[in-house]
Parts: structure tokens; sequence; C-alpha cells
């Protein structure tokens, strides 16, 4: 559709706080967590480097995760005015089209702290500003599809980020293949909690035609495909790090992953009522993991 025709509301009254709320400061701690286990996991002195992190956090979340919230609510309002006609643009407090120059000027600031921080943190930053475009705006759309959208939010909120907070860290490096290989397992098991993610514009998504994998599975399929991708992957880092350094820490991601698999199979009894639910404890599992295999990478340094 055209960018003029906003869906909006009879009082179309700018409200300048709107646009904190479009930026969804709550969607940013996933990228901001794998951007700091990707600082951990590079074995380099975080409190000796803070306002690198501290710069890198900000650009894995208010930044690079915030564009991709302001684009995706301004291709989106269409299919919010049913789902949450209360949002920023389809409610009128952002009318017009300020929301796309919001998401065009976001988008340049994030691009600016990225090549600022390093060749491979620009290289990752564009990338991710790139997937957060092609998964909202047409005419790729990504989000169209499940398949191919959850695993561009995936790569984009835990990988990129991830591979973001090492390479800060050395000086702009590419990091080591170790590092490379558990944030790309991150990456593929956080499709599975997008799918539990979409579960909450079911109604919408049908209407509108977008293809989210509750839409084209049902919600029970869809769940338990969820519960595969998340667990899988997360097997996958607990034999790499077995491999890599033994002891406890694969021990402890495997316990995380235990726990997981009993919220799991709550989850399968009520998949689109509990999956909110899961999101708030099954994904606090997960992101424990990354962290612990963060710690686990950087003190095998020495051997990898």
């Amino acid at each position: 559709m055209n960018r003029a025709s906003v869906v909006h509301n009879a009082r179309m009254t700018f409200q300048p706080r709107a646009l904190l709320e479009l930026l969804k400061p709550v969607t940013w701690f996933p990228p901001m967590w794998a951007f700091l286990c990707g600082a951990v996991s590079s074995g380099v002195a975080i409190t000796e480097n803070w306002l690198l992190v501290v710069g890198g956090i900000c650009l894995a979340g208010p930044l690079v995760c915030g564009a991709s919230q302001v684009v995706n609510d301004w291709f989106d309002r269409h299919v919010d005015a049913i789902n949450e006609p209360e949002r920023p643009i389809p409610s009128g407090r952002v009318p017009g089209e300020i929301g796309w120059y919001f998401a065009l000027l976001w988008t340049l600031l994030s691009m600016l702290l990225g090549f600022a921080l390093g060749p491979w943190v620009a290289v990752a930053t564009l990338v991710g500003l790139l997937l957060a475009w092609a998964y909202s705006a047409p005419p790729l759309r990504l989000k169209q599809n499940g398949w191919w959208g959850n695993a561009a939010v995936g790569l984009s909120y835990e990988g990129l980020a991830w591979i973001t907070g090492a390479s800060a860290l050395l000086g702009g490096a590419l990091p080591t293949t170790p590092i490379l290989l558990v944030a790309l397992l991150y990456s593929i098991g956080a499709h599975g909690i997008m799918t539990l993610n979409d579960f909450k514009a079911l109604k919408g998504d049908r209407l509108e035609g977008i293809r989210s994998l509750p839409v084209q599975l049902g919600p029970e399929k869809a769940a338990r495909l969820a519960c595969w991708v998340m667990a899988i992957p997360q097997l996958g880092v607990v034999a790499l790090l077995w491999h890599w350094v033994g002891g406890l820490y694969p021990l402890s991601v495997l316990l995380v992953i235990a726990i997981q698999l009993v919220a799991m199979r709550k989850l399968l009894t009520d998949p689109a009522g509990l999956a909110p639910w899961y999101n708030g404890t099954g994904v606090t599992l997960y992101v424990s993991g990354m962290m612990i295999s963060a710690f686990a990478l950087r003190n095998a340094g020495a051997v990898l």
C-alpha cells in the first residue's frame, strides 16, 4: 500500500513520547545479551574495555534492534490495526509518515555507530539492518513466510549480535571459528523462539495472509517444531563444549536444556495459551545457557 495510507483513528495527535514506544525497549534484551555473550567469549577483559562494551550494547539494543522494531511497526501498521490498534502508528499517536522517517533516521544512526566500532562490527551491523528491512519491507517481506522471517530474526538478534560483541572486543578482527559456530547454533535455536512469539499475532496474520508457522502448521505442530528447533542446536553446543573444554560447562548447559524440556512438555498441552508463559520462562533458560557457553569459550581460549 501507499506509505501515506496509514491506518489511524479519528484523532491524529502526535505524541513524541510514542517514538520511544515504537523502539520497544522490552525487545532490546536478546541482542544486548547476545552482544555481551560475544564480548565475554572473546576472552578480552571487559572491565578494561567497558566504554566499548557499553557502546556495543547500545548498538545492539536501542539502535539496531530499535530500528528493526520501528521498521516492523511501519510496514505492519495495517496488521496492527487488527491485532493491537493501540500501538503508536495505528492509534494515530505517530501520524502521517513520521514513523517512516523515524525508521530511516534510526537505521542511519545504527550504521554510523557500527562503522565507528571496527570493520567486522560494521559488516555485522549492515547485515543486521538489511535483514531488519528485508523482514518487514516489500518486496521481500520475509515475515510473510515464517520459515524465512524467523531465520532472519534469529540470525540478527542472536548470531550477529554475538559476533559483533566478540569482534568489538577483538579490535575489529573476525572471531575464532568456535565462537562463530556457537553463535550460529544459538541463532538457529532462536528460530523456534520466534515461532512461539508469532502466536500472539495469529488472528491478524490469518486475516492479512501472513504465513507464520502457527498459521501454516497450526498451533500444535508449530509449537512442537519450535521445541525441536530450540533443543537440537543447544545439544549441538553441549557436544562442542564437551569436545573443546569438558568439565562443568557442557554439563551446566545440559542441565539448562533438561529444565527447558520440562517446560516444553507443559507448553505442548496448550500451545496457544502457554506460548507467552514459555517466552518468559523457557527463553530465560535458553539465554542462561548462552552465557554459560560464552564463559566456556572464554576459559578455553588458550586451547582453541
